[in-house]
């Protein structure tokens, strides 16, 4: 196995009810620890590369040619993804690149605002055969938005889907993006009411997957009953922040005089691999031992 499509990957978990991790790669490190998460696991993941990381590296090139080539190498399935992309020439840039699934994230401007461009850009992504995700219903707390009492509407959804021709949809359900607790409350009832809303609604008459955006701040047993309500991709960033950087710390905190950058960083990297592979297990739904609060 190696660099895959999102589109097989979303498809595959969507069509078993099983959820599928998808987790942002912030640098070098991070993007090897989640394909050995995969590995470990041997099970699928989306490496997902934000508009945020993109211009940290001073363009989508460097680290984007840098997690494929990693991706590439995996002997498990690896998709790679851009997440958050409000900028259209970076949807753009990516499907040059390579990436086999891209999301514009239009869910700040207003609905016709958003359907306009949303559709213009999924359009390009189709003609390209690359995957297309979009946000409806702003998630909370991304730059300031905080906004918790935000919920995508199952009849605005629809329609939306319809005007855009999206492949899949993230959607405001009580999640928030950026929380250092586990404590989000998430919809679920909603949550099934979006799903049935969506199915056949894809432009060959398939079902549309839900993206739950923010998961860092939700509970592993909130996430199963979302899995199992009709959530496919779960997108983690800052939970799995916390666990490399909790590492780097204990490892400097252990040895002043560590200098070797690598000796530090290791730890984090594999910190960052085990607890993302149990992730990957727990929204696969593979064993209910996995979960923790």
């Amino acid at each position: 196995m190696t660099l895959v499509s999102a589109r097989d990957l979303m498809g595959a978990a969507a069509a078993a009810g099983t959820g599928l991790g998808a987790f942002n790669v912030i640098h070098l490190e991070t993007a090897e620890a989640l394909v050995a998460a995969s590995e470990r696991a041997q099970l699928p993941v989306i490496l997902q590369i934000s508009q945020n990381c993109a211009d940290y590296h001073g363009g989508l090139e460097p680290i984007g040619w840098a997690t494929l080539a990693i991706a590439r190498r995996a002997a498990t399935p690896v998709a790679v993804h851009l997440d958050h992309a409000e900028r259209p020439e970076l949807v753009d840039e990516a499907i040059e690149l390579g990436f086999g699934s891209v999301m514009f994230d239009g869910g700040r401007l207003p609905y016709e605002e958003n359907v306009e461009i949303t559709a213009d850009v999924a359009a390009r992504a189709r003609a390209a055969g690359v995957y297309m995700e979009a946000e409806l219903g702003e998630v909370g707390g991304k730059d300031g938005a905080h906004a918790p009492g935000v919920r995508t509407d199952p009849d605005e959804a629809r329609a939306f889907v319809e005007a855009t021709g999206v492949n899949s949809l993230a959607v405001a359900v009580g999640s928030s993006h950026a929380m250092l607790d586990r404590s989000a409350s998430l919809d679920i009832e909603l949550i099934g009411r979006l799903r049935d809303a969506l199915r056949g609604e894809g432009r060959s008459g398939g079902d549309v997957p839900l993206v739950l955006h923010g998961s860092s701040g939700v509970s592993d047993a909130v996430i199963m009953q979302a899995v199992r309500a009709g959530m496919t991709k779960i997108n983690v960033s800052t939970h799995l922040n916390g666990f490399f950087t909790r590492a780097v710390r204990e490892t400097l905190a252990s040895d002043e005089k560590l200098v070797d950058s690598r000796k530090y960083v290791a730890p984090g990297r594999e910190a960052v691999a085990e607890e993302a592979a149990r992730m990957l297990r727990l929204f696969a739904l593979e064993s209910e031992q996995t979960a923790r609060a």
